[in-house]
């Protein structure tokens, strides 16, 4: 693991694969950490791509910043982060939230991004009911801690058959959640309540794109999914059968297949 100190806080992060290797920055989502896309990531190094993944701030070993955390602050954090490792652009995904962080750094940072990898997440602005709901969790995991809320999501974060049936992947995730500090978590729910639509942003994107979904994702459905595929058309789309929102830690194979693929073939390597 590495470390550095950006924006007033200490961002961790794990940088795996040949420093001349396409990079490809992935992004988790809430409320977990880097260790999240470890299936990636091997897989990544093994194909000679460059892999790094940070624990945003709040989350996993990063430093907390208390309050309210914004989408863009994120953003903004991984391009100091491609700053200081000396990258200019990078295949830049992430899940659900990461999702999201993924959008708001093509938005600010377009010129940085060679390419987008969008994993069961969604491009509106939050709802108003959606925002009193996230910042009414805020305050419940700031009073009560991440355990309850942990075990009350798991079945939703993975599919509800893949909590029994993977034993060992159902207990990593929620050692993440319940290891997340309740202040990183409730800063950056504050922050995404108030975040833009990238409807409005999307269209405009005219790197490559790979859209994945689980199929049986009740977060973010493959309705989502197909509604961004609608906003760029020239997006590739993959659903994951047998898995939910974290396809990526439900079906390492499938999905590992699917963004190697997209990467062989719609990346160029080249500047």
């Amino acid at each position: 693991m590495n470390a550095m100190n950006l924006r007033g806080a200490t961002l961790h992060y794990d940088d795996f694969g040949p420093s001349t290797g396409l990079p490809v920055l992935l992004i988790h989502g809430h409320p977990f950490n880097r260790t999240l896309w470890a299936p990636q990531a091997a897989a990544l190094t093994e194909a000679g791509y460059r892999s790094i993944t940070p624990d945003l701030r709040g989350y996993g070993r990063s430093d907390v910043t208390p309050g309210k955390v914004l989408l863009s602050d994120f953003a903004d954090d991984l391009a100091a982060l491609l700053d200081h490792l000396s990258i200019e652009r990078a295949v830049v995904g992430g899940v659900s939230m990461g999702g999201q962080i993924s959008m708001e750094f093509h938005r600010r940072h377009p010129q940085r991004v060679r390419a987008l990898v969008l994993s069961d997440t969604s491009a509106p602005a939050e709802t108003d009911e959606g925002k009193e709901f996230r910042n009414r969790l805020a305050d419940r995991l700031l009073a009560e801690g991440m355990d309850g809320y942990a075990g009350e999501v798991i079945d939703k974060m993975l599919a509800a058959y893949n909590v029994d049936a993977m034993p060992d992947v159902a207990g990593r995730v929620l050692a993440m959640m319940r290891a997340t500090d309740p202040r990183g978590a409730a800063a950056a729910l504050r922050g995404r309540a108030e975040r833009p639509d990238y409807r409005d942003s999307l269209p405009a994107v005219r790197e490559p794109v790979l859209i994945l979904v689980g199929a049986d994702d009740v977060y973010t459905p493959v309705a989502d999914a197909e509604a961004i595929r609608h906003l760029i058309p020239h997006a590739a789309l993959a659903v994951i059968e047998k898995a939910g929102h974290l396809p990526g830690a439900e079906q390492p194979e499938r999905f590992n297949a699917a963004l190697l693929d997209f990467l062989t073939t719609q990346v160029p390597t080249g500047d």
